[in-house]
């Protein structure tokens, strides 16, 4: 193995000292959609257990991978407990996927009157806004996240909470979103829906100021009558709680930026999907959240040393031209073969290095951690076993085995 002396270098994460410290209460997995955030939630949750931490990991994920990698039948709105793991350290491990629209409902209901809850809860503006509307799905990851958190606050359920975030097409929705549901539910076009009701009883059904009725007027044309009538129903039984949307996503944004908060950001070793990972880098320093660091997943590395893609390629071309002039050997067509399926998982990795490479030249003294690809789907314990233990024996960015100082310089 060649090492290149000038290639940048960071070090990777200390996950198993993260997971163990009892001052960490919850990692947030994030990252661009596809990258394997929750397949690294999963086994960043496998390998806390069975050190002694008591675990609850929130997926958003709507494939279902996790519950099938836990060996779950399903996953819901409460956690369940993971079996098959080794509780001999007094660890434990549950696991809970978001139900959006419950986990609104949970909020209607426990902020409103018996009476209020019932009226939201059956308006057809409030059924769609739960189940549908552009950013309520990681709003109410926060709120669950809330939630959690308060649970193993006062009942010691938990220790430690893994988030792995909504598939989302930017990272950075997932902390955008809360304050863009609180200002639309506090904003300027609710709160004239809203005057109206405000202005007493039925007085909105006739003339309470000129503005009003031609704002109302205007909206009736806009929306139609039925959608405007449960839109002003619903603002006007959602009233008690507008406040609470902002209060609730400023404390929650609070406790991402504590110190028992940890967020780590997972990229694959390709150029959108780091790009992402650079802007949501970005976002945690601006906003003052604390990164643990960077977990690039599904690295291709290579064992052979010496033999870079271009050499490979020579080499298989050299045993081809032998077997059309009918001078090579019987196994020339084999070696040919596999000097060029070596071809191209060394150009994939030198790609990978280089992507990465760059990432951590970008961003110095942020760590960074290379998960090799596995040879397969992961799809049970052993194998979140495997990438736990992949994630705390990193090997250091910015060195690729198996690429010589040729290779290197043709990835650069």
């Amino acid at each position: 193995m060649t090492r290149d002396t000038h290639a940048p270098e960071a070090a990777p994460i200390e996950i198993d000292r993260l997971l163990a410290d009892p001052g960490t209460g919850i990692i947030v997995c994030c990252g661009s959609g596809g990258v394997g955030k929750t397949t690294t939630a999963a086994a960043l949750g496998v390998r806390a257990a069975e050190t002694g931490r008591r675990v609850v990991v929130l997926t958003i994920d709507p494939a279902r991978r996790l519950a099938q990698s836990l060996g779950l039948s399903e996953l819901d709105n409460t956690p369940r407990p993971v079996l098959g793991i080794d509780t001999a350290a007094g660890g434990s491990l549950d696991a809970m996927m978001l139900d959006m629209k419950r986990t609104f409902d949970e909020v209607v209901l426990s902020h409103s009157t018996p009476e209020k809850a019932e009226q939201i809860l059956a308006n057809p503006f409030y059924q769609a806004l739960s189940s549908s509307f552009a950013g309520t799905q990681e709003y109410m990851a926060m709120e669950k996240l809330s939630q959690l958190s308060h649970e193993a606050a006062e009942h010691g359920t938990w220790d430690l909470i893994i988030v792995d975030t909504p598939p989302s097409r930017s990272a950075l929705d997932f902390l955008d979103a809360p304050k863009r549901l609180g200002s639309f539910l506090d904003g300027r076009f609710i709160r004239l829906l809203m005057a109206p009701a405000r202005a007493g009883g039925r007085a909105y059904l006739k003339v309470v100021t000129g503005g009003i009725t031609l704002t109302t007027a205007v909206m009736t044309k806009l929306l139609g009558g039925q959608l405007l009538g449960d839109v002003q129903t619903f603002v006007a039984a959602l009233d008690t709680m507008f406040g609470g949307f902002r209060q609730r996503a400023e404390a929650t944004y609070a406790l991402l930026k504590d110190s028992r908060t940890s967020f780590v950001v997972v990229a694959a070793p390709e150029r959108d999907a780091l790009r992402e990972a650079s802007y949501f880098v970005d976002r945690l320093d601006q906003e003052g959240m604390p990164l643990a660091g960077v977990i690039v997943n599904r690295v291709q590395r290579l064992a052979a040393a010496g033999l870079s893609a271009g050499r490979a390629d020579a080499a298989a071309e050299v045993l081809g031209e032998a077997s059309v002039a009918g001078t090579g050997s019987a196994t020339a067509g084999l070696t040919e073969g596999l000097l060029r399926v070596h071809a191209d998982l060394a150009e994939t990795a030198e790609r990978h290095h280089a992507q990465t490479t760059r990432f951590v030249a970008g961003h110095p003294g942020i760590p960074v951690t290379e998960v090799p690809a596995a040879a397969q789907d992961i799809h049970d314990l052993d194998g979140l076993r495997e990438i736990g233990a992949a994630l705390a024996v990193a090997e250091t960015p910015g060195v690729t085995p198996g690429l010589t100082r040729d290779a290197e310089s043709r990835a650069g």
